[in-house]
C-alpha cells in the first residue's frame, strides 16, 4: 500500500496548490466533506498535506436531514476528521423542505450552511471533491436545458461564494475513479448517498445513460473540454461587451437611483450579434434588472432592436422589467417598466409577468448565473443555465 505523501500522487499534487499559504493570505481552509470518496479523498488529502506547513484547515459536513441515517453518516465523517486532528462541524439544514425543487433548494442550503461556517472561522476559502465527472453531468445537464456559452463553460475551478470568501475545487480535472482508488488503494472507507443515482432527480437518470453516450464517443473527459474551451470563449466575448459597454453606455432616465442607462445605438448596431448580446445583458444588469432567459433577450435583441437600429425606427419593448427603447435617432434607453395590469387579471408587474420571463420551462441564462452555490441577487448577469449541481 503506497503512504499517503508519496511524490507525484495525483490527488495530493491536485490539492496542495490551494493550501499554500501564500495562495490563501494566511486566511484558513475550510474543507465540505460529505462522507462520499470524492471528499473523503479530501479530507484524507489534507490531512497528509498539514505537515509540509499548509495554513488552518478545518472540517464541515452538511445533513440535509432528507434520508434515514444522513446524521449517522455526518457524525462518522466527524469522527474521521478528528482521528486525523482536523476540527469537524456538523452543519443541519433544519425546517420545512419543499415538495419541489428539493435539489435546488438542498444545495442552496448547503452553501448558506457552508459559508456561515467558513465566517465563524476566518475562512477564506471552502474546498469541494467536485471531479471531472460532476463537470461533465453538468454541462450535459446544460447543454439539454439550452444554455449558452456561459453555461455550458460549466463549474468554475474558483469562484466567489461570499465576500471574502472563494469557492474552490481542487479535483475538478480529476476522473471520480482516480479519487475511488485513491481511496481504495489506502483502506479509506466512504459511504455513497443513493440519491446520486435516484431517477427522481435528473443526475441520476443521466448516470443511467451514460454507457450508451461513451460508446457514442461523449466521455466525461470530451465533455469536460467542451467546457474548458466555452470558459475561453465566453470570457473573450464578455471582455469584449465590457469595453463596448464602457464605451457607449451614459446615465439615463432614472440614473439619479441607481437605475436607468443609455447606449449609442450606432455603435452597438455594428458590433457582432454575439457581443451585443452580452452588452444588452450587462446593461441590463449594470440598470438593476431582474434575471431574464437568453430566448427572450435573443428576441428583443435580434429580432427587434438590432433590425430597428440598423433601419434607423424607434421600438419599444419590455423585458427583466425594464422598458428597452430607441428612438428615430439611434439612441437606446433602459428604464424600469412602469406596472401595468395583465390581460384580465388584475394589476401586475412587468418584471413578475410570466409571459415575460418564460418561468413555466427551464431557464436558459446567458451570464454569470450562480448554478452551484448560493442564489446571486437581483440584477444578477445571465447567460448560463440555472441548474443544480446534486
Amino acid at each position: 500500500m503506497r503512504r499517503l505523501s508519496d511524490p507525484g500522487d495525483p490527488v495530493l499534487g491536485a490539492l496542495r496548490p490551494w493550501l499554500d499559504p501564500a495562495a490563501r493570505g494566511g486566511r484558513g481552509v475550510l474543507l465540505a466533506v460529505s462522507g462520499g470518496p470524492d471528499s473523503s479523498a479530501l479530507l484524507y488529502a489534507a490531512a497528509a498535506l498539514r505537515d509540509a506547513g499548509p495554513v488552518a484547515v478545518q472540517v464541515a459536513t452538511v445533513d440535509h436531514g432528507l434520508r434515514p441515517g444522513s446524521k449517522a453518516e455526518a457524525e462518522g465523517v466527524g469522527r474521521a476528521a478528528r482521528d486525523l486532528g482536523l476540527p469537524h462541524a456538523l452543519l443541519t439544514w433544519a425546517g420545512a423542505k419543499p415538495g419541489t425543487g428539493l435539489q435546488d433548494a438542498a444545495r442552496t442550503a448547503r452553501y448558506a450552511l457552508l459559508a456561515a461556517q467558513a465566517a465563524t472561522i476566518g475562512a477564506g476559502l471552502v474546498l469541494t471533491g467536485h471531479t471531472q465527472d460532476d463537470q461533465a453531468e453538468t454541462v450535459l445537464m446544460r447543454l439539454a436545458a439550452g444554455s449558452g456559452l456561459a453555461g455550458l463553460a460549466g463549474m468554475r475551478a474558483e469562484r466567489t461564494l461570499a465576500a471574502g470568501l472563494s469557492l474552490g475545487r481542487p479535483f475538478l480535472h480529476l476522473p471520480k475513479a482516480t479519487l475511488v482508488a485513491w481511496c481504495e488503494e489506502r483502506g479509506i472507507a466512504y459511504v455513497r448517498d443513493p440519491a446520486n443515482g435516484n431517477p427522481r432527480f435528473a443526475r441520476g437518470r443521466l448516470r443511467e445513460a451514460w454507457p450508451v453516450l461513451e460508446r457514442e464517443g461523449l466521455t466525461p473527459a470530451r465533455l469536460a473540454r467542451l467546457a474548458e474551451r466555452a470558459a475561453r470563449d465566453e470570457a473573450a466575448l464578455r471582455s469584449a461587451a465590457e469595453q463596448a459597454l464602457d464605451r457607449m453606455g451614459r446615465p439615463g432616465p432614472g440614473a439619479g437611483t441607481g437605475t436607468g442607462l443609455r447606449l449609442d445605438g450606432a455603435a452597438l448596431a455594428v458590433l457582432p450579434d454575439a457581443v451585443v448580446l452580452r452588452c444588452l445583458d450587462l446593461a441590463l444588469t449594470r440598470a438593476g434588472a431582474a434575471p431574464r432567459r437568453l430566448e427572450r433577450l435573443e428576441a428583443l435583441v435580434l429580432e427587434s432592436l438590432l433590425p430597428a437600429l440598423r433601419r434607423r425606427e424607434p421600438i419599444r419593448r419590455t423585458l427583466a422589467g425594464f422598458l428597452v427603447s430607441a428612438d428615430s435617432g439611434g439612441a437606446v434607453s433602459l428604464a424600469p417598466a412602469p406596472p401595468r395590469r395583465s390581460r384580465g387579471a388584475g394589476a401586475a408587474l412587468a418584471a413578475g409577468a410570466p409571459e415575460l420571463l418564460g418561468k413555466g420551462e427551464p431557464p436558459a441564462y446567458i451570464g454569470d448565473v450562480c448554478t452551484d452555490g448560493p442564489e446571486q441577487p437581483r440584477g444578477m448577469s445571465v447567460l448560463g443555465v440555472a441548474r443544480a449541481k446534486d
